[in-house]
C-alpha cells in the first residue's frame, strides 16, 4: 500500500470520520475516497489540497515526502 493511501486512512480513521463524510468534506465521492485509501487510484492535485488542509497537513506528507 503507498504512503498516501496508508497516511489518508490513518487520518480518517484518527478523526472517526467515515469515507462518506470526509467525501463530503473535500467535495468528492466516497467512492473515490475508497479507490484512494485502497492504492486504485490517486487523487487530482485539487483534491490532495483539500485533504492537505482539511487535515491540517501539508501535501508533502501525504505525499510521504516528510514525517
Amino acid at each position: 500500500m503507498s504512503t498516501f493511501a496508508t497516511r489518508l486512512r490513518e487520518l480518517r480513521t484518527d478523526k472517526k470520520l467515515s469515507m462518506k463524510n470526509l467525501a463530503k468534506q473535500i467535495n468528492a465521492t466516497d467512492t473515490a475516497v475508497s479507490n484512494w485509501e485502497n492504492d486504485i487510484n490517486e487523487p487530482k492535485i485539487s483534491y490532495l489540497i483539500s485533504i492537505a488542509k482539511f487535515f491540517n497537513v501539508s501535501a508533502d506528507y501525504l505525499l510521504g515526502l516528510e514525517d
